[in-house]
C-alpha cells in the first residue's frame, strides 16, 4: 500500500470525515478505509486501538441513514491499524444524518476525493433504490410540517398522526424518511396552482392573475374560492320570475380542479394551469395519460391514478368517490347543454375544458333553452302533459338523467309539477 486510489482511503486517525468516506463508498462502487496509515501510505499505528475501534462502529451507526453497517466490515490489524472495509449499499443514497439528503450530506467517489453529490446525482440514487414511483420515493426535504394536511384530516374527522403515516405513504422503510407525497401534502410543497382570467378567448389580455402555494390541501380550498369568485352568475325572467343560472356547475368546477391536484406528475417542477375567459375555463396538469389510457377512456370512467396514495388520501377524506368518476360527473352535469367539454392530451399534458353553460345554451337558440329542454316544451304543446316515464322515452334517458332534467326545467321557470306519486306530470 503505497498510494490512495478510487477505491482506497488512508486516514492518521479518526474524524468526523470518516463518515464522509464511508458514505462516498456506500453510494458508489465500495472501497477499503485504513485508519493509522498516513497519505503517503506509512503506518502511524493507533494508540488506545480498542477505544478507536469502538468509537468508530459506534459513529458509524449513528451518524449515517440508512442504516449502513451490515455493508461495513471491521478488522483490528496486526500493525495497530484498523481496515473498514465498505461495500456498496443497496439502500442509496447514505447521507449524513445531521445535514439530511441534500449535497452537503451525501457524497460520491470521485478519483481518490470523496465528494458533494449533485442533486441530480441524488434523484438518480433515490430512484434507482425506491423505483420509478415519485410518490413513494424518499423525499429529498426531509424538514417537513403538516399543518394544512392536519386541519384537513380533522375537517373530514379522520385521524392524522404519525403512527398512520407509513400506512397513508407519508414515509418509507423507517419513521424517519419523509415520501414525496410528504413533500405535496406538506406546508413546504414546491409545486404551485396558477389561474389567469383573460379578458380574450385568445388568452393574450390578463384581468387578473393569482397563485397558489402551500400544501395542495391549502391549494385546493384557495384555487376553488377563487374559481367562485369568477363564475358569474346570469339572470334571466320569465314572466316576473327571476331565474338565475351560474356559468359553470360548481360540481364541476369542484371535480375539474380534483382532477387536475390528484393526476398531475409531481415529478415535474411546473404549476397546474387554469386559464378562465368568458367562453370557457381550460384546467391544464403536468403528465399525460398512464400508457394503454385514451381520451375516450376517461371520458367512458376508466381510471389509472398516477398517485395512488394521494388519490387514497383524498378517497379516505371523501373528497373524491372512486377512480374515474369525477369525470363522469362533469359529463353528466353538462348531458343537456349545446356545447360538451373537451378532454386534450399530449404527452405531457392533460387538459379538460369547460364551455360556459350560460354561453352555449344562449347561443343555441337565444334562450337557454336546450334542444332536449325544447322537445319536452313541444310534447307538452301538443298533448298538454309530460311524466318521468315519457321523458326518458321521448329522449332515450336513464330515469336519474331524465328526474334532472325536469328538475332543471322546473327551475329554470318552463314547466311545473301537478299532482305526487304515480300520478306526478309536468305541465307548463
Amino acid at each position: 500500500m503505497k498510494f490512495e486510489t478510487e477505491n482506497i482511503e488512508f486516514k492518521v486517525q479518526v474524524t468526523d470525515e470518516l463518515y464522509k468516506e464511508v458514505i462516498a463508498f456506500a453510494n458508489t462502487d465500495g472501497g477499503t478505509i485504513y485508519i493509522g496509515i498516513d497519505n503517503e501510505g506509512n503506518v502511524t499505528e493507533l494508540d488506545n486501538v480498542d477505544e478507536v475501534y469502538t468509537r468508530i462502529t459506534n459513529g458509524i451507526r449513528d451518524a449515517i441513514l440508512p442504516d449502513v453497517t451490515m455493508f461495513v466490515k471491521y478488522t483490528l490489524q496486526e500493525n495497530h491499524t484498523i481496515r473498514i472495509k465498505v461495500s456498496e449499499g443497496s439502500f442509496k443514497p447514505y447521507y449524513l444524518k445531521s445535514k439530511g439528503l441534500k449535497p452537503s450530506g451525501v457524497f460520491v467517489r470521485q478519483g481518490t476525493s470523496s465528494v458533494p453529490a449533485s442533486p441530480e446525482q441524488i434523484r438518480s440514487m433515490i430512484k434507482e433504490s425506491d423505483g420509478d414511483n415519485f410518490e413513494s420515493m424518499r423525499s429529498m426535504e426531509q424538514e417537513l410540517t403538516f399543518e394544512s394536511a392536519k386541519k384537513a384530516f380533522d375537517r373530514y374527522n379522520v385521524e392524522f398522526a404519525p403512527n398512520k403515516y407509513r400506512a397513508l405513504g407519508v414515509t418509507v422503510q423507517s419513521e424517519e424518511m419523509y415520501s414525496n407525497l410528504a413533500l405535496i401534502i406538506s406546508d413546504q410543497c414546491s409545486h404551485t396552482t396558477k389561474v389567469a382570467v383573460f379578458a380574450d378567448e385568445a388568452n393574450t389580455k390578463f384581468r387578473d392573475s393569482k397563485e397558489f402555494d402551500g400544501s395542495i390541501f391549502e391549494q385546493l380550498d384557495s384555487t376553488f374560492a377563487y374559481l367562485a369568485l369568477c363564475n358569474k352568475t346570469t339572470a334571466t325572467f320569465k314572466g316576473l320570475e327571476r331565474i338565475e343560472k351560474v356559468d359553470y356547475p360548481e360540481e364541476a368546477l369542484r371535480e375539474a380542479l380534483l382532477n387536475a391536484l390528484v393526476h398531475r406528475d409531481y415529478s415535474f417542477s411546473g404549476s397546474i394551469i387554469i386559464n378562465v375567459n368568458d367562453k370557457e375555463i381550460e384546467f391544464i396538469s403536468i403528465g399525460g395519460l398512464l400508457p394503454g389510457l385514451s381520451p375516450d377512456d376517461i371520458r367512458s370512467g376508466i381510471s389509472q391514478p398516477r398517485n395512488k396514495n394521494l388519490a387514497d388520501i383524498f378517497h379516505r377524506l371523501h373528497l373524491i368517490e372512486s377512480y374515474g368518476t369525477g369525470i363522469r360527473k362533469i359529463y353528466n352535469l353538462y348531458a343537456n347543454c349545446s356545447e360538451q367539454p373537451r378532454i386534450e392530451v399530449t404527452s405531457n399534458t392533460f387538459k379538460i375544458i369547460l364551455p360556459n353553460m350560460n354561453r352555449a345554451t344562449t347561443k343555441e337558440n337565444g334562450t337557454g333553452i336546450t334542444a332536449q329542454m325544447q322537445k319536452i316544451l313541444d310534447y307538452i304543446d301538443e298533448n298538454g302533459k309530460i311524466t318521468d316515464l315519457e321523458i326518458q322515452d321521448l329522449l332515450g334517458l336513464k330515469k336519474t338523467r331524465a328526474f334532472t332534467l325536469a328538475k332543471q326545467m322546473r327551475d329554470y321557470g318552463l314547466i311545473k309539477v301537478v299532482g305526487r306519486g304515480s300520478e306526478k306530470v309536468y305541465v307548463k
